[in-house]
């Protein structure tokens, strides 16, 4: 009787003992058993010849792959000029329709002078961020020339365009926020969803209808678990005019899903900005949608403006955030005195010149007309978009299609019009399809399209021969 009591009083005592005391112990004596095994096992010891017949045959990876001799990087096309309504490429002076350069401010001998002046009272730059020495007061006053141009409370200022859309996106979107996002987004966009860590959610381009549905599974989800959902924070982010199609965003409706979903909207109008609207003031005036229903626009220099650098503007909650959340801002070197200069003379030269707008909208529709008589290719850009993006009618592989419209690009070249086929990193998101890129500018006269057109045609018929 009392060796069974014994036996049930220790079971219970060993009940009471922690189940994790009890693996720490087994791993301990796991532990001490492979040390001993190793001390009685030593390595067998390698001889030197062994040693030298192994590196021998070792064969290393190289650092850097192979890179295949017809590689576009290879074979840079050497400007020898100024970038504006002509450019001298390879020694060819050509009629150039490939720079982001709509409203030719390039060129602008305003822009120029006001440059001149900035380098002679503050020199060529701050050498320091916004925080810390580099705040001029050109750059204060471009961010209230920016936020009055806009129609918002406030801007902020970034001395790179990639870098404003990167780090702005991260400054609001954490991990386990959701992000609807349309699949043709561009690389600056992609870096900033990396950075960001949310839970990304890819709509087909433009494509309100499947944007709901996705909004529709996610509100099923929500209503399983509403405390859950309570806590996510929820993001949509496009595009005024998607860089990779030249197709201008459905603002509208997408507003409305906004609304009725409870979703954060941001707009990148790097593109839009300087070129839609008939005060150029970007894709909210071409639709006529009240600023206050989006919460923040993205938006560079680097296109329409004829600058560096790049802005995001909305309400001052939206934008001090910034001051303090976005690592471009942070810990950049600021936008150089000259850049913000030169952005002020633009943007008054947009606000005293309305009638480029409209001129560069006339100019979009003739060439989008006229593209349709081009053999072989086609273009799917909305007709008042200023930036074309042409595919060839028949798709083939990947490959082929890169070759014919390298061709094609050369012949033009050759011809004395400057158009060529974007490139792009090999990871991104989706590859985009291989097109040739073709820019309007209120530069262009009638006869410059008609030869832009001809030259083309002429190109495309002698490859496809």
């Amino acid at each position: 009787m009392s060796s069974k009591f014994l036996f049930i009083e220790s079971m219970e005592i060993l009940s009471t003992i922690p189940q994790y005391y009890t693996l720490l112990k087994i791993f301990t004596v796991l532990l001490f058993l492979w040390f001993i095994i190793k001390k009685l096992y030593p390595r067998e010891n390698i001889t030197e010849d062994v040693l030298n017949k192994k590196l021998a045959e070792w064969r290393p990876e190289p650092l850097v792959p192979e890179v295949d001799p017809n590689h576009p990087s290879l074979h840079p096309l050497i400007v020898t000029s100024r970038v504006g309504k002509n450019v001298v490429i390879n020694g060819k002076k050509c009629l150039n329709v490939g720079s982001q350069n709509y409203l030719g401010l390039t060129e602008s001998r305003e822009l120029d002078l006001t440059a001149m002046w900035a380098v002679k009272k503050y020199g060529v730059g701050s050498c320091g961020p916004r925080g810390f020495y580099g705040t001029i007061d050109t750059h204060l006053d471009l961010e209230e020339r920016l936020a009055k141009f806009t129609g918002t409370e406030e801007a902020i200022v970034f001395s790179y365009a990639f870098s404003t859309v990167s780090t702005a996106i991260p400054a609001y979107c954490k991990k386990n926020d959701l992000v609807y996002v349309d699949s043709k987004i561009n690389y600056a966009i992609q870096k900033g969803l990396d950075a960001s860590r949310s839970t990304i959610i890819y709509f087909n381009h433009n494509d309100v209808q499947h944007l709901e549905e996705l909004l529709l599974e996610q509100d099923k989800k929500d209503k399983q678990n509403p405390k859950k959902a309570a806590k996510i924070k929820r993001f949509l982010i496009i595009e005024g005019i998607y860089a990779y199609t030249g197709q201008i965003c459905p603002l509208p409706e997408l507003v409305a899903l906004r609304k009725k979903y409870k979703l954060r909207l941001f707009i990148d109008e790097s593109i839009s900005i300087g070129t839609l609207g008939a005060n150029g003031k970007g894709v909210t005036e071409h639709f006529d949608v009240p600023k206050d229903e989006i919460d923040m626009i993205m938006g560079s220099f680097e296109t329409a403006m004829g600058s560096v650098g790049g802005f995001c503007a909305g309400t001052s909650f939206i934008i001090e955030h910034q001051r303090l959340g976005a690592l471009g801002y942070c810990f950049s070197a600021s936008l150089a005195p000259l850049l913000t200069k030169a952005t002020i003379t633009a943007i008054t030269i947009m606000e005293k010149s309305p009638r480029n707008f409209e001129r560069l909208k006339e100019n979009c529709i003739v060439v989008d007309n006229a593209l349709k008589e081009v053999p072989y290719i086609k273009t799917t850009s909305s007709v008042e978009s200023p930036l074309k993006h042409l595919y060839l009618k028949e798709e083939k592989s990947y490959l082929e299609e890169v070759k014919i419209l390298n061709s094609i690009s050369k012949k033009c070249i050759e011809n004395k019009l400057a158009i060529v086929r974007p490139i792009y990193l090999e990871n991104e998101y989706k590859q985009p399809r291989p097109s040739l890129r073709l820019c309007v500018s209120v530069l262009l006269d009638d006869s410059d399209i008609d030869f832009a057109i001809s030259t083309l045609k002429k190109c495309v018929n002698e490859v496809f021969k």
